[in-house]
């Protein structure tokens, strides 16, 4: 009976679950389509109803107010596993993203060069294997204890020490990748022979050299406002300068130009706390004034702007930075704390090094001035002994003609110590002032102040493109971007800026040949280990005769050492400057590959002349013509830089004026002609070079003997 009772409890409580699934299946009730729209519609304007809205709406919708609550809690609910889904796909998505770029650095990190020792990187496990190294010094450590105290006592007394390492000294046939300041310059000469061993050494510079630019530690108020004073009494001697004729400055009877009365300038201008005379100090002034085709406030912006004055000035500037704005007011005086490192374009003139601050200010309407002046740290006497030239107060006056053009006249007031002489072809042209003076930052801002003008031009009436290669001028710019970038590229590697080493070689003919290599890895560089060479050549032909060689190119066959005397084609060529050698062409080499172009673009001014070309290859050189963005194209230029040689004559009608063509006539003596080559040596750090100096030697040396011979110079 129990189990008889027991089974029939059982089966009633069984049947009572399935009378309650039945029940709850009955009360489940799917809203139709006007309530979920009216119920959506108000979950868009309130998520979160209070309870007289959730009344309303069951009376409304012919719902349970619970029914209302419910709803709402779930479609909240839904709403956020919504949301989370789609956070979910963003997250994965970026996951996905790092997750690449982590493996795409993990590539690239495993040819990353140690900028120390120029090994290979360390790989992951970096820190086990600073541990084990750390073991295994302990374990060396404990056998070396081990074995002097076997050794004491055979000897008979302790060993304290062991003899000291000899450091091991880099040969001094070692390129070095870079050094800091102008004194690390080498002149080593070597004979190229296939024992050369040429090893790259690391990028870095030495701890004990600190990086460029200095940075002061802190700049006081009282700091600032002795700036302010130097900068407003620079100003006005530079306006005194500008403005006053004699007693100041003399005029010339050779080539017109004016020179600096010194004694007038110390009446003048005393200074009371200036340092005794040095037998190797001597001042180099010059003033000179031109038009350009720019007005005062374009100019005004370029010079206050690191990057754009080093733009303006290519051949000159190497190096610009703004380390500190002082002031930043236009009307009442902008002044900067700037560093700056000035050059000529040979491996055989030092680089000049300036800490100085630059005054700009409006003296009336249309006239501006802007003031360079020499800046000494007094509480770091670290950099003292490494600068060896000051600026005294320099800069231009800039006044607006009615023609959209400015009058500027410009002064240059410098301060030298000689600690070792100039190169002896170099030193006409430095003592003259014709390589850092006045007349040089005037003629160059000229030229490049035409360049801004065409760029601008969108006519094609400065294009001479016989096949239509160039189409619009948006082609046009991009070439002349690329140009520039091209020989703004060539510019910095020719020199001795940022204390660039340069090695001697003896190369053919015992021509010297100055070597240097440096890593490259800027976005329109080849990326791998340049290596530039470069030698200065004294011609006895007048500098605009060995530019128009260069340039033309029917003569090119005559110098171009690697056309094998083939012809060569104008595919284009973009005019931007009034003279006619101030041009952009893309040259065709025949019977050589047809994928490859040369792109060259030379300039002359009354200080010099500049040929500078690069092959490129024929898509790139598309992409520049269709307009696109060039600034990824790699570009390794060479060229020719071409000087006066700074001998004047004494003969002829030079006295009667200061005109640039008078001067010239006045100064027509011989060329210094740089060639300058890179080339592309190996993409490791450890590279020997002895196939590539030879190599490239044998190439300057070859083609000097071919420019002597085609311009009918003695050899």
């Amino acid at each position: 009976m129990e189990y008889g009772s027991g089974g029939g409890g059982s089966q009633s409580a069984g049947e009572h679950d399935a009378s309650d699934s039945q029940e709850k299946r009955k009360r489940y009730h799917r809203h139709t389509s006007t309530q979920i729209q009216r119920l959506e519609s108000m979950f868009r304007e309130c998520p979160h109803p209070d309870e007289k809205q959730r009344l309303q709406l069951s009376r409304e919708l012919g719902l349970a107010p619970r029914q209302i609550k419910f709803w709402f809690q779930n479609r909240r609910t839904q709403m956020k596993a919504q949301h989370e889904r789609a956070d979910n796909c963003t997250l994965r998505a970026d996951n996905d993203k790092i997750r690449c770029e982590n493996i795409a650095i993990r590539e690239a990190l495993k040819n990353v060069i140690c900028p120390s020792c120029g090994g290979p990187p360390l790989n992951d496990d970096s820190y086990f294997d600073d541990q084990k190294l750390r073991l295994e010094n302990a374990h060396l450590k404990e056998e070396l204890d081990r074995v002097s105290s076997i050794a004491a006592k055979y000897i008979g007394r302790p060993i304290s020490q062991l003899p000291p390492v000899q450091p091991i000294h880099l040969s001094s046939l070692d390129l070095s990748m870079s050094c800091f300041g102008n004194q690390a310059m080498v002149d080593h000469v070597l004979a190229p022979s296939p024992s050369l061993n040429l090893d790259l050494l690391s990028a870095g510079t030495s701890s004990s050299v600190p990086n460029f630019p200095y940075q002061p530690p802190y700049l006081s108020d009282m700091d600032k406002s002795l700036m302010s004073d130097i900068a407003s009494n620079a100003m006005e001697e530079l306006l005194r300068l500008v403005q006053t004729n004699e007693p100041l400055w003399l005029k010339s009877n050779v080539d017109g130009r004016y020179v600096l009365n010194s004694d007038s300038y110390d009446r003048i201008f005393p200074k009371p706390n200036s340092c005794p005379k040095t037998p190797n100090l001597r001042l180099e002034a010059s003033r000179d004034s031109a038009v350009v085709l720019m007005n005062s406030l374009a100019l005004v912006d370029m010079f206050m702007d690191p990057n754009k004055w080093m733009e303006l000035f290519p051949t000159i500037v190497s190096v610009a930075t703004t380390i500190q704005v002082i002031s930043s007011g236009m009307m009442g005086g902008s002044l900067q704390l700037m560093y700056a490192e000035l050059q000529v374009l040979s491996p055989l003139v030092s680089s000049r090094e300036f800490y100085f601050l630059r005054y700009c200010q409006q003296i009336e309407k249309g006239t501006w001035a802007v003031v360079d002046v020499s800046y000494d740290f007094p509480q770091d006497s670290h950099f003292g002994p490494h600068f060896r030239s000051r600026r005294r107060p320099s800069g231009c006056l800039i006044q607006d003609m009615p023609d959209g053009h400015s009058k500027i006249t410009w002064v240059e007031h410098v301060e030298i110590e000689d600690k070792t002489l100039p190169h002896r072809l170099y030193r006409n042209l430095i003592y003259s002032g014709m390589a850092f003076g006045a007349e040089r930052w005037l003629a160059t801002l000229q030229r490049m102040c035409e360049r801004l003008t065409y760029l601008m031009i969108t006519s094609d009436s400065t294009v001479d493109n016989p096949g239509g290669v160039i189409s619009s001028a948006e082609g046009k710019r991009s070439m002349m971007k690329l140009a520039q970038r091209m020989v703004t590229n060539f510019c910095g590697s020719i020199g001795t800026a940022s204390g660039r080493r340069w090695t001697t070689i003896s190369g053919l003919n015992e021509i010297l040949i100055r070597v240097t290599v440096h890593k490259s890895s800027n976005p329109g560089q080849p990326n791998g280990v340049v290596l530039s060479a470069a030698t200065t050549i004294w011609l006895p032909t007048p500098p605009h005769t060995v530019f128009n060689f260069f340039k033309d190119e029917t003569k090119r066959p005559q110098w171009d050492v690697l056309s094998n005397g083939n012809a060569v084609q104008e595919v284009a060529q973009i005019t931007n400057g009034q003279n006619a050698g101030n041009s952009i062409s893309v040259l065709r080499a025949f019977n050589t590959s047809q994928n490859m172009l040369i792109l060259q673009e030379s300039c002359i001014d009354s200080s010099g002349s500049l040929v500078v070309y690069c092959p490129v290859d024929l898509p790139s050189i598309n992409i520049a013509m269709s307009g696109e963005d060039t600034s990824c194209i790699p570009l390794l230029p060479n060229g020719f830089i071409i000087l006066p040689d700074g001998e004047t004559e004494q003969e002829g009608d030079g006295a009667s004026t200061s005109s640039n063509a008078n001067r010239n006539k006045a100064r027509s003596g011989g060329s210094l002609v740089t060639v300058a080559f890179q080339i592309l040596v190996s993409s490791s750090p450890s590279a020997k070079l002895n196939m590539e100096v030879t190599t490239v030697c044998n190439l300057i040396g070859s083609t000097v003997q071919q420019i002597k011979a085609s311009l009918s110079c003695p050899t």
